[in-house]
Order: structure tokens, then C-alpha cells, then sequence
């Protein structure tokens, strides 16, 4: 863990360059090693082709992150590492969103071991 997992809608395909919002995210992360191992983090994107926003009146658009991390890291590191996630996020999508109707939010899951299950042997990679 961690995992990054943004939603965008299909209407901002084109303009969002998303890998580069993951690389950006997981840099992040890597950066806050050891308290996120490097051999655990995900980051997916999920394009959206069917969504309805407000009134459905315009051709709104939206992106929205979940941080999924487990239980256990102090409240400190938690909100610092969301700061500055979400303000990558507003800062990769700022263009996008000073031109067109643009909702950005973020959620952090936090979840207990119990039950997850995992096997992961990428983790070796880092620990030489």
C-alpha cells in the first residue's frame, strides 16, 4: 500500500494526460519512503463513459481520487501526504480548469488489516 485510484470522466480524456498525473502521485509517495515501501504502491485510472453531473446542462467534467492506505500512520503524515497529493491534482488540471467546468476532489481510505490479503514480491526489489 498505498493505492491511487482516480475516476475521470471521458470528456477530458484528451486534455488530462492522466499517466503523467500518475507518475507525478507516485513520486510523491516514493518520496515518503519508508512510511509508504515503495514495492506496495498502485496508481490506475478509471475512465468514466457513463456519468451524469448536475443538471446534466452542460458539459461538465469531474475527477476523483481515493487514497487507499492501511491503518496505523500518524494523523500528521496522513493529512500532509493528502495536502500535497490534492494540491499536485489541482495543480496538474489547472489549465483544464480554468477553462471549462471542472470538479477535483479527494478521498482518503484508511482500512484495517484484517481483512486483506495480500502476497507481494516486489518489495524485495527495494530492500537491497
Amino acid at each position: 500500500m498505498p493505492h491511487f485510484v482516480v475516476e475521470y470522466t471521458n470528456n477530458i480524456k484528451d486534455e488530462a494526460n492522466i499517466p503523467l498525473l500518475l507518475e507525478k502521485v507516485n513520486k510523491i509517495l516514493i518520496a515518503k519512503s519508508p512510511i509508504f515501501p515503495t514495492g506496495g504502491i498502485r496508481s490506475r485510472a478509471i475512465e468514466l463513459n457513463d456519468y451524469y453531473i448536475a443538471d446534466g446542462e452542460e458539459d461538465d467534467a469531474f475527477v476523483h481520487a481515493t487514497l487507499k492506505i492501511g491503518a496505523g500512520r500518524p494523523d500528521d503524515i496522513k493529512k500532509a501526504t493528502c495536502d500535497e497529493v490534492f494540491a499536485t491534482i489541482k495543480d496538474h488540471f489547472s489549465s483544464l480548469y480554468n477553462k471549462r467546468y471542472l470538479a477535483l476532489s479527494m478521498e482518503l481510505f484508511e482500512f484495517s488489516e484484517a481483512g486483506t490479503y495480500k502476497q507481494n514480491n516486489i518489495h524485495s526489489r527495494f530492500k537491497k
